[in-house]
């Protein structure tokens, strides 16, 4: 595994990490108030990096191209963003709000630019893409 797709696998292990640690905090505290946070983390951040990161390592001809470094860091940069906004939201700073709002945004538009990269890949002759 190598680029991209390196780079997505290995912030999927950091969000997994994160997010487990999470998990065991909140098990061992009896307080459940950041459910979500753990969620989003394990789910869009554990679980989406997983699969793009498979998917740049099965496809890696659409991981050579601009565009996947720009996927990259769009939904490392939200995701990141996204992730530490929740747990402060649901930890009672109500003033995360805007901040949460554009980095869903930015998390969106990367999973836009996901389907505009990957949806061409898999409809296409994945021999060519090797």
């Amino acid at each position: 595994m190598q680029g991209v797709a390196r780079n997505f696998f290995t912030l999927s292990i950091i969000y997994a990490l994160c997010g487990m640690a999470l998990g065991l905090d909140m098990a061992i505290s009896q307080d459940h108030s950041e459910m979500p946070t753990h969620a989003h983390i394990m789910v869009a951040g554990w679980l989406m990096s997983a699969v793009f990161g498979f998917f740049y390592h099965l496809f890696p001809a659409a991981g050579r191209k601009m565009l996947a470094s720009v996927h990259f860091w769009l939904t490392a940069a939200s995701g990141i963003v996204l992730m530490i906004g929740l747990y402060f939201e649901f930890a009672g700073v109500e003033s995360m709000e805007p901040v949460l709002g554009i980095s869903s945004i930015g998390f969106y538009l990367a999973m836009f630019l996901f389907a505009f990269i990957a949806l061409p890949a898999v409809w296409s002759n994945p021999e060519a893409l090797r």
